[in-house]
């Protein structure tokens, strides 16, 4: 059985830069220890997702209404967290997108029996991404571990959970 894990946007900006919260913050370190104990186990490959806009965000359908610069290609804030690092670089791929959802990323899944999203955030990204990988594969069981996601608000982060429950999205 093939698993893998997709680490959406675990970027500064969304940790502790421009769109960072607290409970990204708090989240991390529980992210961190998941992916060492698949590294050392070799129970999963893992793909990373990179948030990526250019400099002519604020000019953009997404940031009129975000009107936040973030994770501008080749800032700091863009970068992945220096935390996971280690990951990125064993990693089968990284997939840049220019939203929420990723039309690239299901095609990285083909081969996998099981994918786990985790990541930020809960309410955006990663139920966008969830959802783009289970209308592609239906038959793949697709999960979230909610103790390793984070949403923008902790409110948020609940009603994304039972929204992807409801889509058949098991919720660990």
């Amino acid at each position: 059985m093939k698993k893998i894990i997709v680490v959406v946007d675990m970027q500064n900006d969304f940790i502790n830069g421009s769109l960072g919260t607290k409970e990204a913050q708090e989240m991390l370190p529980r992210l961190k220890n998941k992916l060492q104990q698949a590294a050392d186990s070799g129970s999963a490959e893992l793909i990373f997702t990179m948030d990526t806009h250019g400099e002519n965000y604020l000019s953009t359908q997404e940031g009129k209404n975000l009107p936040i610069e973030h994770c501008i290609k080749g800032s700091h804030g863009w970068e992945i967290t220096p935390e996971l690092q280690d990951f990125v670089r064993q990693a089968k791929a990284v997939v840049e997108k220019p939203t929420f959802g990723s039309l690239a990323l299901p095609k990285l899944l083909g081969d996998a029996d099981e994918v786990e999203l985790v990541g930020l955030c809960t309410d955006i990204c990663v139920i966008s991404n969830a959802l783009l990988i289970k209308a592609a594969y239906p038959e793949i069981q697709i999960s979230v571990d909610a103790n390793c996601c984070a949403g923008v608000t902790p409110e948020s982060h609940r009603n994304a959970l039972a929204a992807m429950k409801m889509c058949q999205i098991k919720v660990l």
